[in-house]
């Protein structure tokens, strides 16, 4: 890997629309389960996420799967949380990837420990999301910690956050998202996008606030593959708004799975024509052979090479 000039940052900065997904790690120690998903997605993506105990529940970490995903051939995103670190332990994880050669970073607050494997965890969350972004900003560019005291040589990654446009109250949402760009956020992914004109009215407010001239947005998506799943997105997961419209025809179609892609693969064309979003993450949770689909029948698969 080679720090802070991955493809991600170079899809960024020759103005292509970015594709990112993103790697759940296993619940156990096998190398193999990174790379199995790595391979569906090799060529087919800019960067994967891989996420940091996804859900609160106990997992490989982020790191490691970040070095287990570049070994197969995905350039990794490392997603670093809030929750289970004190500003310590987050400084050393950053200084870590930029050591190991991690070229992106996601900076997040992470989910409750309530919602996790472990309810009765202690949350940490010493720093905040906006705080966390302004110390790896801080970091990378000062070579300076949060006590004062200098870090040679510095890392260096793209920094990323993660904004959600449909959490109340939504007219401070872009403010929000202001608030992490002017700590250092490079690129920011959101929340699954099923409402698009909501989506839409908040993008607008980013770009009056110039927001999208100073980070690139990368909009959430992804196929919803049952019925149980809708259940889960609409009434399970806070911040998610299903319009009435998307939910009829998940639960009138006779394949549902085939339905959820198709809707997937129309709302990225449609925000491929949205002025100020600047790619799509694709969130499909255990179904990362589903990617290559998505990509190639929103149109984008002719923007990049297939390595597979």
């Amino acid at each position: 890997m080679n720090p802070g000039r991955g493809g991600l940052r170079a899809a960024i900065d020759a103005g292509r629309f970015v594709v990112t997904a993103e790697i759940g790690p296993p619940r156990g120690a096998d190398p193999l389960a990174i790379a199995a998903k790595a391979e569906l997605l090799r060529g087919w993506v800019d960067a994967a996420n891989v996420t940091d105990n996804q859900g609160a529940h106990v997992r490989l970490t982020s790191l490691a799967g970040s070095l287990l995903a570049a070994r197969a051939g995905v350039e990794p995103v490392m997603q670093l949380t809030c929750r289970d670190r004190n500003r310590i332990a987050l400084q050393s994880e950053l200084i870590a990837a930029g050591a190991l050669g991690v070229p992106n970073v996601l900076l997040l607050s992470g989910d409750h420990p309530v919602y996790g494997d472990h309810p009765d965890a202690m949350g940490v969350f010493d720093l905040d999301s906006v705080q966390l972004v302004w110390t790896a900003r801080t970091l990378r560019d000062e070579g300076r910690l949060l006590s004062g005291r200098s870090v040679a040589p510095a890392p260096h990654w793209l920094i990323g956050a993660v904004e959600n446009p449909f959490a109340p109250p939504l007219r401070f949402r872009a403010a929000r998202l202001g608030k992490k760009v002017a700590a250092g956020a490079e690129f920011v992914q959101t929340q699954f996008v099923f409402d698009l004109p909501i989506f839409e009215r908040w993008l607008a407010q980013v770009r009056d606030l110039g927001l999208d001239r100073r980070c690139t947005v990368i909009a959430g998506v992804g196929p919803v593959r049952s019925l149980r799943a809708l259940e889960f997105l609409q009434h399970k997961v806070p911040g998610i708004h299903v319009p009435d419209e998307v939910a009829r025809r998940l639960r009138g179609a006779a394949d549902v799975a085939a339905e959820g892609m198709s809707i997937c693969v129309e709302t990225i064309r449609r925000l491929r024509e949205t002025p100020g979003v600047g790619g799509v993450h694709i969130m499909a949770f255990g179904h990362e052979r589903g990617v290559p689909e998505i990509v190639a029948g929103a149109g984008l698969g002719e923007e990049r090479e297939h390595a597979g």
